[in-house]
């Protein structure tokens, strides 16, 4: 199981400030659960002009993984994000490259873009969804293999059904983002009806390879 945890900061004067005060406790801490191997990635989500907005984490584990990991998480037990939501995270099984290498340089701004896509909630949104999935893999599996797809795969709900999609792509700007997502088979066929695009920068760190990546 793998939980896509997405940790809001807040939006008062005082948030920049919590989140550059606990910054390096943080850091330490998603280092070693890389290196044990609970976290399988973790990337800050940010607005277009680079301001934070919060973090996402993809945790492995059952359900008492995920809460272990949000009770020793610095940004979350020091007040950093204000509001979390834990999503069950399916991850598509693509020909990802491998991550750069732990003693890569920090990033120095944007490099990826991450895109939340939710379906719909009417009647019909699974097999809109079902309906579009094969064109959406024929388009994305080549592009997990030339590094445009960092990674990506499905929301689920608390029953285990697919209601959304997460990814994370190497354009630098939403203007390319966007470019992208609007040819997507899921866009198109109208599977992803609330869609939100956000900057982020790829830290390396010492990750274990993807599943079924």
């Amino acid at each position: 199981m793998t939980w896509a945890i997405l940790g809001w900061d807040g939006t008062d004067a005082a948030a920049p400030g919590r989140r550059a005060a606990v910054r390096e406790a943080h850091l330490a801490f998603i280092t070693a659960e890389a290196a044990a191997g609970r976290l399988l990635l973790g990337l800050p989500l940010q607005d277009e002009a680079g301001h934070s907005l919060g973090s996402l984490m993809l945790v492995a584990g059952d359900a008492t993984a995920r809460d272990a990991y949000l009770a020793a998480e610095p940004f979350a037990t020091a007040g950093v994000w204000q509001r979390v939501a834990a999503h069950g995270f399916r991850i598509a099984p693509l020909p990802y490259l491998p991550w750069p290498p732990p003693d890569a340089p920090p990033p120095a701004g944007r490099t990826h873009s991450v895109l939340i896509g939710w379906d719909g909630t009417d009647a019909g949104a699974l097999d809109r969804r079902l309906a579009a999935r094969p064109a959406h893999f024929a388009r994305v599996g080549p592009m997990a293999a030339d590094g445009t797809l960092l990674f990506g795969g499905a929301l689920l709900d608390d029953a285990g059904r697919m209601v959304g999609s997460l990814a994370a792509t190497s354009h630098t700007s939403h203007a390319e983002a966007r470019a992208w997502l609007e040819a997507d088979p899921y866009v198109t066929g109208d599977v992803w009806r609330d869609i939100a695009i956000h900057a982020t920068a790829f830290r390396a760190l010492p990750y274990r390879p993807l599943p079924n990546g």
